[in-house]
């Protein structure tokens, strides 16, 4: 019985129907953009194993980093113990978020900086004896999947088995073309009655939603909007985050700044699960207390863990080196020449993009679906050109390592190029 096969009997996995699951993919190696199976086939990881992988698979400047930290120190307890690593690294991320951000929290992942942050927004207001307990979010968002941040995510796919037990929130429009006074309208509503705590987003990018995009000019109104309110903003930078939409953070294409920051995916250059929530000062000395009933009473075991935070410094200076910036301008043209060649084709509905993240929406006569079945269609027609591309339903996008070469974009592109001349194919005949 080979690994696959193995695989089948003994594990359960992500976002996957068991009654149809086909056998794993067997991956044994990373090399740069390309995944290595058992039988020595290379595939281009095209989403970048998602979303997460930045600087390359196996990247050899951060194992290294990695390796050495192994042989100082693997982990300590985080409560009444510090390490180097873990300041150095606040110090960093800090000096790149607004001036007015002081603190940093560590987590494990995405889901977990979410949760902190709504925690944090949520005890804010209580610790100061203001009953402010209302969240707002997008009505297409995801947050992840830990009760806390799938309740301030859509209602959809994800959350259908737990609606009931999810707290509730405020949904508004997501501010697309066209929707933008709809969507101010409705937070106007919203913050009428001031029990709202805070308002929740991805900054420019919806990724699970189907990568819906908007544009910076409308989220900085609505931040300026919940400022004015008094009310919190959390700016979910998870995906968005070390210059996915061309920026450092997405948040740096405005002026107004979130009160609270999600990060994850990127923050270690997808070497190893990592979490962090950053907040202003502001918010952290509400914490501050001789009343131990106001501490923040939420930890995980591997808190600021000295290996993650070793991956994510070494993550961190390669995201400040000159040549990194300079591959993410290149796929950014890159990929705005190919959108140009192949946007008015009748079989995509909507190609659009925002920095090294290219999204193509097939027509398929009926709303953009997650469970739409040409999912399995886009999704094996790309494994055979040994291409990695995980569709959302109808939706499939381009969001690579930054270290992809023109060679291997290009490939993409004609195979992308050769998937629709095979659909229109398919549908004269």
């Amino acid at each position: 019985m080979n690994y696959a096969e193995r695989d089948l009997k003994s594990v359960w996995h992500p976002y996957t129907q068991i009654k149809r699951n086909a056998l794993p993919i067997n991956i044994v190696k990373g090399d740069q953009t390309l995944l290595i199976d058992e039988n020595g086939n290379k595939f281009i990881d095209a989403i970048s194993s998602w979303w997460v992988n930045t600087h390359g698979h196996a990247n050899p400047y951060i194992a290294q980093k990695v390796s050495e930290q192994l042989f100082e120190l693997e982990h300590v307890i985080f409560a009444g113990f510090t390490h180097p690593n873990a300041i150095i690294l606040a110090e960093r991320l800090l000096s790149h978020l607004p001036k007015n951000h002081d603190k940093v929290f560590y987590s494990d992942n995405g889901s977990t900086a979410v949760e902190v942050a709504i925690k944090i927004a949520l005890q804010y207001w209580n610790n100061q004896g203001i009953k402010k307990t209302k969240i707002i979010a997008f009505k297409n968002a995801y947050h992840g999947d830990t009760f806390g941040s799938m309740s301030v995510s859509g209602r959809s796919v994800f959350t259908n088995a737990f609606e009931s037990l999810l707290f509730d929130v405020e949904f508004i429009e997501t501010p697309m073309k066209g929707k933008e006074n709809e969507t101010i309208e409705a937070l106007e509503l919203a913050l009428k009655n001031e029990d709202v705590a805070a308002f929740i987003f991805e900054p420019l990018v919806q990724g699970a939603a189907g990568m819906i995009m908007y544009e910076p000019e409308i989220l900085n109104k609505l931040i300026s909007i919940c400022k004015s309110k008094n009310v919190l903003t959390i700016a979910d930078e998870v995906m968005t985050g070390f210059y996915r939409t061309g920026k450092f953070f997405a948040t740096d294409f405005i002026e107004e700044k979130p009160d609270l920051f999600c990060l994850s995916k990127g923050l270690t250059g997808g070497t190893m699960a990592f979490g962090v929530t950053t907040s202003t000062n502001k918010i952290f000395e509400a914490f501050i207390s001789d009343d131990k009933t106001k501490t923040l009473y939420h930890g995980h075991s591997y808190t600021a863990n000295p290996v993650a935070c070793a991956a994510a410094l070494a993550s961190m200076d390669l995201y400040e080196k000159p040549e990194l910036l300079n591959n993410v301008n290149r796929i950014i043209k890159k990929h705005e020449s190919f959108k140009t060649k192949i946007q008015n084709s009748e079989l995509l509905k909507n190609v659009r993009q925002t920095g090294t993240i290219l999204v193509f929406e097939l027509n398929t006569g009926e709303s953009t679906n997650y469970l739409n079945d040409i999912r399995d269609r886009i999704y094996n027609f790309f494994i055979e050109k040994k291409i990695i591309i995980r569709p959302l339903g109808n939706i499939f996008y381009l969001i690579p390592p930054y270290c992809i070469t023109n060679e291997e974009l290009d490939y993409v592109y004609d195979s992308i190029l050769e998937f629709l001349s095979f659909l229109e194919n398919e549908s004269s005949n």
